[in-house]
């Protein structure tokens, strides 16, 4: 089977929410998240979580993009459980039996959004239109066949004893005048 983890390719998620989740986590659309909230009254982060997040689980924190995995039946049914606690202790569910089934249905949407290829990356789009929340999910795969080069790569330097080079920009400029 196969479920979402939370991914980062850059720190923008740091910025972007209020609090971010950690690469790796098991994460479901999380829209439940604001529905004791009016979403035309959200702001700054607030507004940019209801956005385009996904809730990570563990630090019920978000993340723009998420990875379709591969999941085992135990760590489905670890995902389930961990997600009624958080119902419970941070949505105010009334009590596990009911945390269990709305996380039931959570992660079962989750799994809905993974018929892509594993590896894929799922990014959302939320909207609140005529008193319904939408929410429209778009997937990102790597293209076929060869990889390509970065366009920036970093060598690493494992001693000291570089060969030293002092470039002076005005020294160059006034050569090229002369």
């Amino acid at each position: 089977m196969k479920l979402l983890r939370t991914i980062r390719l850059d720190p923008s998620d740091t910025f972007v929410f209020e609090r971010a989740a950690e690469p790796g986590e098991w994460a479901v659309s999380g829209a439940f998240a604001f529905w004791a909230s009016d979403p035309t009254a959200l702001e700054g982060k607030a507004r940019s979580a209801f956005r385009s997040g996904f809730l990570g689980i563990d630090t019920m924190g978000w993340s723009t993009l998420v990875q379709i995995v591969e999941a085992s039946r135990a760590e489905r049914a670890n995902l389930v459980e961990t997600l009624a606690e958080r119902l419970v202790e941070h949505f105010g569910a009334p009590d596990m039996d009911a945390a269990r089934a709305a996380a039931e249905e959570e992660v079962a949407f989750a799994e809905s959004l993974c018929e892509p290829p594993q590896d894929t990356l799922i990014a959302v789009h939320r909207t609140y239109e005529e008193g319904e929340l939408r929410e429209s999910f778009r997937s990102l795969q790597p293209r076929e066949g060869p990889k390509r080069a970065r366009a920036f790569s970093f060598l690493e330097v494992e001693d000291d004893d570089e060969p030293g080079e002092d470039v002076n920009l005005i020294d160059l400029v006034e050569r090229e005048r002369k």
